[in-house]
């Protein structure tokens, strides 16, 4: 033991200069493609190594653990409640990499029988070894664990499998194929669950019926936190949504070459010097979550949800008049204690109806006024009809997806008209006000103004995705080459 904490104190101090020099000086950037990529491989073999010495410590730290007395534990005497907490701070790492150091330990240990103080067999050896030999690391043992700890099958059968993905992990599988990579492995380990669970998967799934679950957090810097574990077909749904509609636009340097669409007023203009529709820079997260927002938004005005007090289910955004009305405040939504921008108020209000609440100094509620204000379902039809989808260009949000937005806000006299609404996704309308797009109305058809950074010369822009519009364009503009 002595001997090992020698040598890695030693390869702790040569490492680490050598790495402090490498990066505050910018060595690498002068290291060829093949010895750069050598050198990720062997950084990772040498990470392998480490999480071998760290799994099999806490281990030990486990086992001595489980056998003393709760106020003689080594987690209670370094003021932790749990293992996982114990190694969080040892490692400064993640919840989520301490419970793959604890699963992978778990995995591997070879218990001590009480009676004799024989030293037993792990539950995967051939995960031990693999992970003794630098093939595996904590990441890899834990999938394995993970995945067949759950399937009723024989002991036998499991060591079966475990000697299976062993050799898999090596690259000496009975595939031929190269050390797959953890994402592979969990796979090829899931793939072994399914074969070794002789039960099926009906007390899996009975299992994660009671598992099942979504809880919403509390408020926090206006973001509240969403935690639980989806059923498969749940999930598989909601992912299926999000595909449709996160998809992105098939197109880039190969694509066919097709009929090029412009506005009316750059109808003269050459095609090369059309505007490209601007990035989304969103992250895959951020996306996801405006996606389930228009979900929501559609549910919700789908009429087939389940009412409350006979009516369908409101979303109430309290704000004050004054406060609307210079645009500086808050508002509040129902359910949330924290306050909320008066830009997600007016998106709530333009995609809703309003309630007019007057009431005294005291509080005293004096009178009630409803204004309709929501755009009905003829008035959607034709509006799709007349848009295609979200009218920002470059944005592929379908129409069944948006919402409709006062160009005029009804509060300053804008009708529900189809002359004053126009399709935008969740995102794009409730950024509206922040991201530099402008929206107007001009005869009757929506024009956009993008930010300076997409549109130097800040120009009107006639927009549609609708097929029949595009076509007519296009139709036009030929007509009027000479």
């Amino acid at each position: 033991m002595e001997e090992l904490a020698r040598t890695l104190d030693e390869v702790r101090r040569a490492l680490g200069g050598a790495v402090a020099e490498t990066v505050r000086g910018g060595a690498l950037r002068a290291v060829d493609d093949e010895s750069l990529l050598s050198l990720i491989a062997v950084s990772a073999e040498v990470a392998r190594l480490v999480d071998a010495v760290l799994v099999e410590a806490i281990g030990h730290v486990q086992e001595r653990a489980d056998a003393a007395p709760h106020a003689e534990r080594i987690t209670t005497t370094h003021g932790c409640r749990s293992m996982k907490e114990l190694v969080q701070r040892l490692t400064h790492g993640s919840s989520r990499s301490a419970g793959e150091l604890l699963r992978a330990a778990r995995a591997v240990a070879e218990p001590v029988a009480l009676t004799t103080g024989e030293r037993l067999p792990a539950r995967y050896p051939g995960m031990r070894e693999a992970l003794a030999d630098g093939a595996l690391g904590a990441e890899g043992i834990a999938v394995v664990a993970g995945a067949l700890d759950g399937a009723a099958c024989s002991g036998e059968a499991r060591l079966a499998a475990d000697a299976e993905l062993a050799a898999s992990a090596r690259g000496a599988g009975s595939d031929g194929c190269p050390p797959p990579c953890v994402d592979e492995l969990r796979l090829q380990a899931q793939v072994w669950a399914m074969y070794l669970d002789q039960d099926g998967a009906e007390p899996r799934e009975a299992r994660a019926m009671r598992g099942r679950g979504v809880t919403l957090g509390v408020c926090r810097d206006g973001l509240v936190p969403v935690r639980g574990d989806l059923l498969p077909e749940v999930a598989g749904q909601f992912t299926t949504l999000l595909h449709a509609m996160l998809n992105p636009k098939v197109g880039g340097p190969d694509a066919p070459e097709g009929p090029h669409f412009v506005s009316d007023d750059d109808r003269a203009c050459d095609a090369s010097d059309s505007l490209a529709p601007p990035a989304d820079t969103r992250t895959r997260a951020q996306q996801q979550h405006d996606a389930l927002a228009s979900i929501l938004s559609v549910a919700a005005r789908s009429g087939e949800v389940p009412t409350i007090g006979g009516a369908a289910p409101t979303l109430v955004v309290s704000v004050t008049a004054d406060d609307l009305r210079s645009g500086r405040g808050h508002a509040h939504i129902d359910g949330c204690d924290e306050p909320v921008s008066l830009a997600a108020a007016r998106q709530v209000a333009c995609t809703g109806g309003v309630q007019r609440v007057v009431t005294d100094s005291a509080g005293r509620i004096r009178a009630i006024h409803t204004l309709e204000r929501v755009f009905d379902q003829h008035q959607r039809r034709a509006i799709v009809l007349r848009d295609g989808g979200c009218v920002i260009p470059g944005c592929q949000v379908p129409a069944a997806w948006c919402e409709i937005h006062h160009v005029e806000e009804h509060s300053r006299g804008g009708p529900t008209h189809t002359d004053n609404g126009v399709l935008l996704c969740w995102h794009h309308h409730r950024t509206l006000d922040s991201s530099g797009w402008h929206v107007r109305m001009r005869n009757g058809l929506p024009e956009v103004r993008g930010p300076s950074w997409w549109d130097r010369s800040a120009s009107w822009r006639a927009v549609t995705t609708s097929p029949i519009r595009m076509r007519n364009r296009l139709r036009t503009r030929e007509t009027a080459a000479p």
